[in-house]
């Protein structure tokens, strides 16, 4: 009974650590969203992160940030001047939620150890295959998910079309200056 009590707790630690490991800082979100929020504009118009910031409440210098590296990456290009702005620099199903994640620097990694097998002073823990399997159902989960996907969803339409509203709102009670 006692070493089933052991194998439980250690169980139950390595949950807690794989729920604080796997949560995707606000970065990996914050990317992904802004990217979204991309994908769902016109293709032929450039979108300025003040837009996507008013749009996705996300500060304009986060977004210039995460833009630098999705930009490094070749998921977004840029256009200078008074018309300028992002597009993105493939089509939105070329675009993986994985893509995005990599490109700023997360990690869907549920291993203590980085796949090292070395969970445990040095050694592979008990449950080093179990979260490694995990983080690979993920990464190839997230591997098959394209922008494109995502923006034909109709809880995406849905919430594109109320924050679209919102915008339009918002800038018609500035520009009357009620």
């Amino acid at each position: 009974m006692t070493i089933l009590v052991r194998i439980l707790k250690i169980v139950i630690s390595s949950l807690k650590y794989v729920y604080r490991v796997m949560r995707l800082t606000t970065r990996g979100r914050y990317a992904v969203t802004a990217l979204l929020d991309l994908a769902l504009q016109p293709a032929d118009k450039t979108i300025t992160l003040t837009e996507i910031a008013t749009r996705q409440t996300i500060s304009v210098a986060y977004l210039e940030q995460l833009f630098a590296k999705l930009k490094r990456h070749g998921l977004v290009s840029s256009v200078r001047g008074a018309n300028g702005g992002y597009h993105l620099a493939k089509s939105a199903d070329e675009i993986t939620v994985l893509d995005v994640i990599e490109a700023v620097n997360e990690t869907v990694d549920a291993t203590r150890c980085d796949h090292q097998g070395n969970c445990q002073n040095g050694a592979m823990c008990l449950t080093h295959d179990l979260w490694h399997n995990l983080s690979n159902h993920i990464e190839n989960y997230l591997a098959k998910i394209s922008l494109a996907d995502l923006t034909s969803t109709k809880n995406v339409q849905t919430i594109a079309i109320r924050q679209k509203s919102a915008h339009i709102d918002s800038a018609t009670l500035q520009a009357t200056g009620i």
